[in-house]
């Protein structure tokens, strides 16, 4: 997220806040493309779903997923790559609450819609 957060739960609570406004952000503009150019609800939450991962969890997943995977045997190759992430030691809690986080600021302002267009 390259954003300056607190180590620990407090940063994690940080993100996954900083990921449920992404996710709402993402479904009004879904929602307002989706209604411009008429496509099913179902398109604008699929799509805001993906683009609020991409922007709120992206380049933490993407650590997670290079640590995990490429080989670092030597510990001058291990904090190196330790070093360009902010917090290692919550780094897959990070992820997964920001990605809880993202999924339901898309569901909670498709909720809100929703309930917005009832009561017109």
């Amino acid at each position: 997220m390259n954003l300056p957060l607190h180590f620990g739960w407090l940063g994690v609570l940080e993100a996954a806040l900083i990921a449920m406004a992404v996710g709402a952000l993402c479904y009004l503009l879904f929602h307002w493309l989706g209604a411009r150019y008429r496509w099913a609800h179902g398109h604008s939450i699929g799509w805001s779903s993906l683009g609020a991962l991409a922007i709120a969890v992206g380049i933490d997943a993407w650590h997670l997923f290079y640590m995990g995977v490429v080989k670092l045997e030597s510990p001058v190759y291990a904090r190196i790559a330790l070093q360009k992430i902010h917090d290692p030691d919550f780094l897959a809690t990070r992820v997964f609450l920001s990605s809880i986080a993202a999924f339901s600021g898309v569901a909670l302002a498709w909720l809100g819609m929703q309930a917005r267009t009832r009561s017109d």
